[in-house]
C-alpha cells in the first residue's frame, strides 16, 4: 500500500467553490488524463481538487462512494456537496472548460450518451482487468 498522499487526510477541506475529483492515482491512464485536463483548463483548473482514491477506501465510504465503484467509474462532488458518476461527472467537469463545453453538451444528447457509456464501461473494465482487478 502507497502512503497516503497529505491531499488526501480525513483532514482535508475541500474548496466548496471545487470540483473534487475522485480519481485512481495507480492508473497510468488516469494520470495523464487528469494531466491533459489540466492543460486544456488552463486558469479553470483552480476550480477543481483531486482526490487519489489510492489506499482510501473508508474514507470513501464515508463520503458514500464504494470503493470498488470508485474504480470503475468516475466520481465527482460538486459545490453543493452532491457526488455524481459516470457519464454525468465526466459533463460536470468537462462543463468547468470552455474548450470542453461543447463536447459536454454533445455528450449529454439521448442518442450518443448509450452507445458512449457502453463504450466508457467497455474501456475501463479493461484496463481493470490489466491490472488485475476482476471486472463488476
Amino acid at each position: 500500500m502507497r502512503p497516503e498522499n497529505p491531499e488526501n487526510s480525513l483532514e482535508m477541506k475541500v474548496d466548496s467553490q471545487k470540483l473534487t475529483v475522485f480519481y485512481d492515482g495507480a492508473c497510468p491512464k488516469c494520470r495523464r488524463d487528469r494531466a491533459t485536463y489540466e492543460k486544456l483548463a488552463g486558469g479553470a483548473a483552480e476550480l477543481v481538487c483531486w482526490f487519489d482514491i489510492t489506499g482510501q477506501e473508508n474514507r470513501l465510504r464515508e463520503l458514500g462512494i464504494e470503493p470498488r465503484k470508485a474504480l470503475s467509474e468516475l466520481h465527482v462532488r460538486d459545490t453543493d456537496g452532491r457526488i455524481v458518476s459516470e457519464l454525468d461527472a465526466y459533463i460536470l467537469l468537462m462543463n468547468k472548460v470552455p474548450r470542453l463545453k461543447l463536447f459536454a453538451r454533445v455528450m449529454g444528447l439521448p442518442f450518443v450518451r448509450p452507445w458512449l457509456a457502453k463504450l466508457y464501461h467497455w474501456q475501463v473494465n479493461r484496463r481493470l482487468r490489466k491490472r488485475g482487478v476482476p471486472a463488476e
